[in-house]
């Protein structure tokens, strides 16, 4: 099986924070054997960071045959595509949870004692990703008067419930729009990585 690592999403080695943590480069290749290969339509996606291994794969849906009367003509390139009905898509979503239940939770004791990380799971079928139970890890920071005021103005316009909703919603906002940025920051951070393994040792 085929695995994709999206981005680099564990930071920096060597921090504070990432002292006591065992090396997580290789989980990709781990899970691309460790998990059975029917589960997904594909490879599936691995994102890490300091906490946790989140695995999120696409589900292999079967459209139901047609019928005659319903078959495109041979040739006509202007026949719709079907889409995936949001029942087709529930059910999927759901058989794939109750009946790997077990497996997914040996898979995720093993990843644990490896990595020392949590292990969360999630699909995609049909356009649509949904993330099973996942951490929610809190993170404290200072805030002086100016980044309070743009907190408290989302909570008093009822855009968040509180100033943590609302750290978490401009946190979302700025990823989304500093998508590209953020990943060619990772990239870069790679191949500063790439450079320093391939340097002398020792220094």
């Amino acid at each position: 099986m085929r695995h994709e690592h999206r981005g680099r999403g564990f930071g920096r080695p060597g921090g504070w924070q990432q002292a006591d943590l065992p090396d997580p480069a290789d989980a990709p290749d781990w899970f691309a054997g460790r998990l059975p290969a029917d589960w997904f339509a594909g490879p599936p996606v691995i994102e890490i960071d300091r906490d946790e291994i989140v695995v999120i794969g696409e589900l292999p849906i079967s459209q139901p045959e047609k019928t005659p009367v319903d078959a495109p003509a041979e040739g006509d390139a202007d026949a719709p595509t079907e889409e995936v009905p949001q029942a087709t898509k529930e059910g999927a979503i759901s058989r794939f949870r109750e009946s790997t239940r077990s497996a997914r939770m040996q898979i995720a004791d093993e990843a644990q004692r490896r990595y020392g990380r949590s292990v969360a799971w999630g699909v995609s079928v049909g356009g649509d990703r949904v993330l099973f139970t996942h951490l929610a890890v809190p993170v404290m920071t200072r805030l002086r008067q100016p980044e309070r005021k743009v907190l408290d103005t989302l909570v008093d316009s009822g855009v968040a419930r509180s100033r943590a909703d609302a750290l978490a919603w401009t946190v979302k906002l700025a990823g989304k729009h500093a998508e590209s940025w953020l990943e060619e920051l990772r990239g870069a951070m790679r191949k500063v990585d790439d450079l320093r393994s391939e340097g002398p040792q020792g220094l």
